[in-house]
């Protein structure tokens, strides 16, 4: 019997633009991911508060992505507009990519 593993990610890449964040999948695909849809889904506590407290911006036109870390199990994102507490875990990663 074969068990079936879900793919995770291998590669990431941020755009010339700075303006989304392609990633590779150990199955060869390839996902895609603007700035702005993975600042809108910070899931820090920080932005969980703002959210809380309704502070928390329904848009961030223009925001760039300025640094990735990669911590193995997610990717720590850094945004222009100063924020870099933001951990996402891989699988957080695909899962907005199918919302």
């Amino acid at each position: 019997m074969t068990a079936m593993v879900a793919p995770t990610l291998v590669d990431y890449e941020v755009s010339a633009d700075l303006a989304s964040l392609s990633m590779t999948t150990s199955a060869g695909g390839r996902i895609t991911l603007t700035a702005e849809k993975l600042r809108l889904s910070c899931k820090c506590a920080h932005c969980i508060r703002a959210r809380f407290d309704e502070r928390f911006p329904s848009r961030f036109p223009g925001i760039a992505i300025v640094e990735v870390g990669d911590l193995g199990y997610g990717l720590n994102i850094a945004f222009s507009d100063g924020h870099n507490r933001g951990i996402y875990p891989k699988s957080y990663l695909f899962d907005l990519t199918n919302h």
